[in-house]
C-alpha cells in the first residue's frame, strides 16, 4: 500500500516542475495518474497545486478511497457551484493532460473554471512517473519474479496439437492463479492490449497493435493474440506475456520449440541475443534513447536481417524498447525521433525480434531497470530457447 511519505515524494516532485514551467496547479483525471499520486484508484480528480496541499475529489467509493489513499484531503466530488471555491483567484494557469482527457472532459472543467487557462502537462507528468522510486522498483521486482515462475511452468503443458487458445488459456490461468491482476494499461490512444500473445508459425502476420508482433486473434474485431491454429513441430512457439502485480507491469517473451528449429531461425536469435547484450550494457544514466535503438537495428543490418527486424517487412515497429510501469507504454522509449538520456530508476521491456513470413517469429524480451553500471534485468530467467 502507498505510504504517505511516497506519495508526498512524488506530489512534491510534480510540484517542482509546475513551478518550474509557472504552472499554478494540475488536475488529474485520468485514473492511473490518480492512484499514481494518490494511492486508490476510485471514480476521483486529483488537484495538485503548485504549493500547498493536494485534494482527492471522490465521486465513488469515498468509503474506500479513505482507507486506501495515503493523502490528507480527501472529500466528496464538489458541485458545480461550489467546485471553484477550491481554487484561489491567483490560480489562472491549470495543467492538464491532454494526451489522455477527452475534449468532453476539459470542456467540462473549463466551463466549472471560467478564464482559467488550461495547459498540458502530459510530457511533464510522463517524465516523472518514468523513474521509479525503491518503493516501485521493489513492486516490479515482485511482478518479474512471478511472471517468470509461470514461464518455466510451460514446459508441463505446451505439446504439439494444442492450438494457439489452448496454450494461452493454460498460461493465462497459472497467471492468474499467481496473483495476476490481468488489466494491461495502455495510454496511447487506440492501443489494447489482452494480456500477452501465444503464437505458433501463425504469429508472422499483420495488425494494427503498434509492436513488433501482433498474432491473428480470435476474430476481426480482436486480431491479435492466440488463434485456433494447431501448434506443430519444429517451428518456434512465441510467449509474450505481461505480469501486473500490485499495479506494475513486467514483460517478457520466451521461445519454446518442440523438436528443432530452422538454421536460419536460430541466426535470428541469436543474433537477437547480441542485440540484447549490447542495450542491456548501455542502459547507464545519459545514454539516447534514439541512439540505442539506432545502434539495434546497425547490429539487425549487419547481421544480415534487418529486413525482418521489429515486424512483417514494410510494418516494421519504429522502437526496440519501451518504458514500463503502471501503464505497459511509459517513457522512456528505445525509438526514432526519442532524443532524451536515460536516468536511473527508468525501468524499460527492451524486445529485439525477428519476423520471418511462414516461419514464425524469434527473439527475447526482458524487463531491465537502468543502473549507472548498466541494465539490471528484472524478469530473470534464462534466456535460451526451450526445446522440448
Amino acid at each position: 500500500m502507498l505510504t504517505h511519505t511516497e506519495a508526498m515524494q512524488r506530489v512534491t516532485t510534480m510540484q517542482a516542475h509546475l513551478q518550474a514551467k509557472g504552472i499554478d496547479g494540475a488536475l488529474f483525471i485520468f485514473p492511473i495518474d490518480v492512484y499514481y499520486f494518490s494511492g486508490t484508484r476510485q471514480n476521483s480528480t486529483l488537484w495538485i497545486p503548485a504549493v500547498g496541499e493536494p485534494v482527492l475529489m471522490v465521486r465513488k467509493s469515498l468509503s474506500r478511497a479513505r482507507v486506501e489513499s495515503a493523502l490528507t484531503d480527501i472529500r466528496p466530488f464538489p458541485s458545480s457551484k461550489e467546485f471553484p471555491a477550491l481554487f484561489g483567484e491567483s490560480v489562472q494557469k491549470i495543467g492538464f493532460t491532454f494526451d489522455v482527457a477527452p475534449v468532453q472532459q476539459l470542456n467540462y472543467y473549463s466551463k466549472m473554471l471560467p478564464g482559467r487557462e488550461f495547459v498540458d502537462v502530459s510530457p511533464v507528468n510522463r517524465e516523472v512517473r518514468s523513474v521509479k522510486s525503491e518503493y516501485e522498483l521493489t513492486q516490479l521486482r515482485n511482478s518479474g519474479t512471478s511472471l517468470c515462475s509461470v514461464f518455466t511452468q510451460v514446459p508441463q503443458f505446451l505439446v504439439a496439437g494444442m492450438r494457439e487458445l489452448d496454450l494461452a488459456a493454460e498460461f493465462e490461468r497459472r497467471l492468474r492463479l499467481s496473483g495476476n491482476e490481468g488489466y494491461v494499461r495502455m495510454r496511447a490512444f487506440n492501443q489494447e492490449l489482452y494480456g500477452g500473445l501465444a503464437l505458433s508459425a501463425g504469429a508472422a502476420s499483420y495488425g494494427f497493435f503498434d509492436g513488433a508482433v501482433t498474432g491473428r486473434g480470435l476474430s476481426n474485431a480482436s486480431p491479435q493474440g492466440a488463434s485456433l491454429q494447431v501448434i506443430g513441430r519444429n517451428e518456434p512457439v512465441f510467449l509474450d506475456y505481461t505480469g501486473v502485480f500490485n499495479g506494475y507491469i513486467t514483460d517478457m517473451t520466451r521461445i519454446f520449440v518442440i523438436g528443432s528449429l530452422d538454421p536460419e531461425l536460430q541466426r535470428a536469435f541469436d543474433l537477437s541475443l547480441e542485440i540484447q547484450a549490447h542495450l542491456q550494457r548501455g542502459l547507464k544514466p545519459g545514454a539516447i534513447c534514439e541512439e540505442l535503438f539506432l545502434q539495434a537495428v546497425e547490429i539487425a543490418e549487419k547481421g544480415g536481417l534487418g529486413a525482418h527486424f521489429m515486424g512483417m517487412p514494410g510494418e516494421q515497429a519504429k522502437f526496440v524498447g519501451h518504458g514500463v510501469g503502471l501503464e505497459l507504454d511509459e517513457f522512456p522509449v528505445l525509438a526514432q525521433g526519442f532524443k532524451v538520456p536515460l536516468q536511473v530508476g527508468q525501468t524499460i521491456a527492451i524486445e529485439p525480434k525477428f519476423v520471418f513470413p511462414g516461419k514464425g517469429v524469434i527473439g527475447i524480451e526482458n524487463t531491465f531497470a537502468v543502473t549507472v553500471s548498466g541494465g539490471e534485468k528484472i524478469t530473470d530467467i534464462d534466456d535460451g530457447i526451450v526445446f522440448l
